[in-house]
């Protein structure tokens, strides 16, 4: 690990609430799908207690030209400066860290549980699973209140076409509060949700990410199933 300069390349808005910042790729820098880093501001205009720096999952597959970050937008210094930045702007990258990349056993199948923006390593996993055909099978269930807050839903929705082995379970706990139609799953992420669409609930390592809330349920539901922590990876994602 190093501490390397980017700049800002681009930034678009992927959900409601919720925005992407593209940053440039310092040579040399390798990362794992699913790893993550952290960021810092160079000489921000403003700051508060929270500070200059915070962790970010990348986003993007190690074979894409510039870093992604994608967050929840909150009213704190660090997000008004990254909000407001001009492309060029200078920050500071430390990292790669974590563990929560796609483990090697072909034949062992994945079951990625995502919260919210906790869909950031997912996204970048199934990236590079498209790009390189890795032939892993992978079940990823991505929750949400409402489609207007799943960033990166509908390139989720299209990998699935890409990639044999990989399909997408999305559940919203609150279509009826949707200006878009929802005919698919409604609720959340549980067991019975689980059941309905694993054939085998014990063989599979999972990953899950998302808020500590969400983080410790899922736990306990695969507790209750009988998995072992062994056959847990996870991180959770705070409202920061």
């Amino acid at each position: 690990m190093a501490i390397v300069e980017s700049r800002l390349m681009q930034c678009e808005r992927v959900a409601e609430g919720t925005m992407a910042f593209h940053f440039s790729k310092p040579a040399g820098f390798r990362h794992e799908a699913g790893q993550s880093v952290v960021l810092t501001l160079v000489d921000p205009p403003e700051t508060d207690g929270e500070g200059d720096s915070r962790a970010f999952t990348i986003a993007s597959a190690p074979h894409e030209p510039e870093l992604m970050i994608a967050t929840r937008m909150r009213d704190t210094a660090f997000k008004r400066i990254l909000k407001t930045a001009q492309i060029g702007t200078a920050v500071r990258l430390d990292g790669p860290n974590g563990a929560m990349v796609l483990h090697d056993d072909v034949a062992r199948p994945a079951v990625f549980l995502a919260g919210g923006i906790g869909i950031t390593p997912f996204l970048a996993i199934v990236r590079h699973v498209v790009q390189q055909q890795i032939a892993h099978r992978i079940h990823l269930f991505y929750a949400n209140r409402r489609p207007e807050d799943a960033a990166f839903l509908s390139e989720l929705q299209e990998m699935e076409q890409l990639a044999p082995g990989y399909r997408l379970i999305a559940v919203m706990s609150q279509p009826e509060r949707s200006a878009l139609r929802w005919s698919g799953e409604t609720g959340h992420i549980r067991r019975e949700l689980l059941v309905r669409h694993l054939t085998d609930l014990r063989s599979p390592m999972y990953y899950f990410a998302g808020p500590p809330a969400m983080t410790m349920a899922m736990r306990g539901i695969l507790q209750e199933i009988g998995v072992g922590e062994r056959a847990m990876r996870y991180e959770e994602f705070y409202g920061y």
